[in-house]
């Protein structure tokens, strides 16, 4: 076999043109592949068409990997790259990053395929940048538990960890339980632990704040059914 190279293909994080927050040379490699890997058919269909291949769009050859494909299927998605090069799709931001994607990366590193990572928006970083909080010493945390009592210990311990190390620890959350996690997090941090959220970024609608537990009370902020990071640093 001849392989080809992956090429992670960012996305925006909302509803942009995809050239406010893509580089031109992105959008002119996607637009010169043929196949690829995607969590989503649809929003994926309507990406690439954004990013120059309307009226192509059927002529492209799109196979899913999300959540719920297994190890096994991820192993055939090898013969996708005889003579080719492949992208992958993320459904917002960089590929392979709290993304199912990574599984495809895995796999060319195993095979020693070529992985060609491209430039664009990433939420976690952008919100890290404009926090204010510490950017030396930072971890992502990726989701934290969903269920009451398992999040609020979560969120204990991270504290702490942040506190013993001086660390900033970085949340995201499925949208609609952002004011849930949000909720716990005013109410199980500690007054003086300062916390930053970052919604809606790069869009006319970002919101980005940071503040003390104790201002944030005063405040009752709500974020609602968007797109948020959240970053603690006690």
């Amino acid at each position: 076999m001849n392989p080809g190279k992956l090429y992670l293909i960012p996305t925006p994080l909302g509803d942009n043109e995809p050239a406010e927050v893509l580089p031109q040379a992105v959008l002119d490699c996607a637009c010169k592949l043929q196949c690829f890997v995607v969590e989503e058919l649809r929003t994926a269909r309507r990406c690439l068409s954004r990013y120059g291949m309307r009226g192509h769009i059927d002529e492209l050859e799109l196979h899913v990997l999300n959540e719920h494909t297994t190890p096994a299927e991820v192993e055939t998605m090898l013969s996708l790259f005889d003579g080719r090069d492949v992208g992958l799709l993320s459904e917002a931001g960089l590929p392979a990053v709290a993304d199912p994607g990574a599984a495809l990366v895995a796999l060319c590193h195993r095979h020693n395929i070529q992985v060609v990572p491209l430039t664009g928006p990433s939420s976690l970083m952008l919100a890290l940048m404009a926090s204010g909080l510490n950017g030396q010493s930072f971890a992502f945390r990726g989701y934290i538990p969903a269920k009451t009592e398992e999040r609020r210990n979560a969120i204990k311990a991270l504290e702490k960890q942040s506190r013993t190390l001086n660390q900033s620890q970085i949340l995201i959350e499925t949208p609609y339980r952002n004011d849930a996690l949000l909720a716990d997090l005013l109410q199980g941090l500690s007054p003086a632990t300062r916390l930053c959220i970052a919604a809606d970024l790069t869009l006319p609608t970002q919101y980005i704040r940071t503040d003390t537990i104790e201002g944030w009370r005063k405040a009752s902020p709500v974020v609602g059914k968007r797109p948020c990071v959240f970053i603690l640093l006690a």
